[in-house]
């Protein structure tokens, strides 16, 4: 479906031909290219920071509509994937803020907590209330410590790359790693 809406946005294969594209900037891959490399690490990162499959695809069809609004201004290279991470990044922090405030409002207006969401798209493991539990300890992680850590350990990203991403040092990415771990060892003890 997010892809399906994608391109209809973009038309039948993607982005323009060379030729057609104002100012005559050449790229060396096409939006279809840069969709079907980066969508899929996007998804995970996004969904371990919302924890719904949803609010996910949402989130990075955004970055995606963003990038080809922005595509003849952006780097090509490696530039072009520390881009893509930190629009979707900021797209879910913005996404999860406003959750929070409908929430509240929810709240207010009911007098009553709002409902919870599902875990997810989690059923397809063995042990589905574990990784329910893991899931349901990131996202009480401080955004700070759960970013760093779903980017080193669902993305597999060095601790150079995303100190290149969140615009931090390399040894301040290795000591937020560290403490996300802890912290998240320390909220699964509560939960086992």
């Amino acid at each position: 479906m997010v892809r399906t809406l994608l391109f209809s946005i973009t038309g039948e294969g993607g982005l323009p031909s060379e030729a057609n594209r104002p100012g005559g900037v050449k790229h060396p891959t096409g939006f279809s290219e840069v969709y079907e490399a980066w969508s899929p690490l996007l998804f995970r990162i996004v969904y371990r920071m919302t924890g719904r499959r949803e609010s996910a695809e949402e989130i990075v069809q955004e970055t995606f509509i963003k990038y080809y609004e922005r595509r003849d201004i952006l780097p090509t290279d490696e530039g072009l994937k520390y881009w893509l991470i930190r629009v979707a990044r900021n797209l879910t922090l913005n996404h999860e803020k406003r959750r929070g405030r409908e929430r509240r409002a929810l709240e207010r207006v009911f007098h009553e907590p709002a409902p919870r969401s599902e875990k997810g798209a989690l059923e397809s493991l063995t042990d589905a209330e574990a990784a329910g539990d893991v899931q349901k300890a990131l996202l009480e992680l401080p955004e700070n410590l759960r970013t760093v850590l779903i980017l080193k350990e669902y993305a597999g990203f060095a601790y150079a790359e995303i100190g290149k991403m969140m615009n931090i040092t390399e040894g301040n990415v290795k000591v937020r790693v560290f403490r996300a771990r802890a912290r998240l060892a320390q909220l699964l003890k509560e939960v086992l």
